[in-house]
């Protein structure tokens, strides 16, 4: 990531950096041109990330757990949008451009276990998953910067802060067995699935079922048979209450929208076809060295 040591000296210390940046960067020659180097990186296959008034905050490596394995993630973070991507060449070549806007994010900060530290769950209505820093200091920067920025952002946008969250994933090696029926055994011939709505990971008996949930796709997706259930329910109990209230033409309008969305898994799925991209790494490779904290943010 760059370095701009002269200015990242005198960057502050509390929550305050991020606005003050803002301020500071905005429309400025040297916030463009690190604008460009992060759409240069990414190449033709990214989107355009050049707006009047978006300030490059700062840029590190975070670990996000994708679905068959934990995964190295170049993370942006502007002032109104959070982009990620995968690594080719560090500092050179990204793929795979991720952009969420930050007013539609919510953080979780997880609790430590042995083999899982300074981890926190990226949740919004489309899509969750839980990212890892180096270290609790690292985390606690990212967290504290992110959640400015989307104070700021709510602020600028006059929305209230969401309330509907995806269910994350679960990852394919937390379990052996079908996580609803507990019967069946996966295996190279028996696959894994995910229900799009709970994030479980299903056998494909009980995932026969599909359900529409628009926030993530204008198509049914699959949902594991307790899901479907409750999804149905709940649909009758709108369509009828929308009978009793005399208004018939919005049932199609409360069919694709009244539900919770989980992720889906285009992400994941392009993610997990991206070995190739991972393995540019040497094993010795440190993301963040020691003593390099979120020092990595422009000021």
């Amino acid at each position: 990531m760059p370095r701009h040591a002269d200015a990242l000296s005198a960057t502050p210390p509390a929550v305050e950096p991020p606005v003050r940046m803002v301020d500071f960067l905005a429309n400025t020659e040297i916030n463009s041109q690190r604008i460009a180097a992060v759409e240069s990186c990414f190449g033709a296959s990214g989107q355009p990330l050049a707006l009047p008034g978006r300030v490059l905050l700062g840029e590190g490596v975070l670990t996000k757990e994708c679905r068959k394995k934990a995964k190295a993630r170049i993370f942006f973070l502007f002032n109104d949008i959070l982009v990620y991507g995968s690594i080719v060449l560090n500092k050179r070549k990204y793929r795979s451009q991720h952009i969420i806007p930050l007013e539609e994010v919510t953080l979780e900060p997880l609790p430590e276990t042995l083999r899982a530290k300074n981890r926190w769950m990226i949740k919004t209505a489309k899509k969750s998953f839980v990212v890892s820093a180096a270290s609790t200091t690292e985390r606690q920067e990212w967290i504290s910067h992110i959640e400015e920025c989307v104070r700021r952002q709510l602020r600028a946008t006059g929305r209230q802060p969401s309330t509907e969250h995806a269910a994350p994933w679960i990852p394919d090696k937390a379990t052996d067995i079908c996580m609803r029926c507990t019967q069946t055994r996966f295996s190279a011939i028996t696959r894994r699935h995910h229900c799009r709505k709970c994030g479980f990971v299903v056998c494909a008996d009980c995932s026969r079922e599909r359900f529409l949930l628009p926030r993530l796709s204008p198509k049914p997706l699959r949902v594991c048979g307790l899901c479907y259930r409750d999804l149905a329910a709940q649909k009758r109990k709108e369509e009828e209450e929308e009978r009793d209230e005399g208004s018939p033409g919005q049932l199609a309008h409360l069919a694709g929208a009244g539900f919770g969305a989980s992720s889906g898994d285009d992400d994941d799925s392009d993610e997990d076809k991206e070995g190739s991209g991972d393995s540019d790494w040497p094993s010795r490779v440190e993301f963040y060295s020691s003593g390099v904290t979120w020092s990595s943010f422009h000021s």
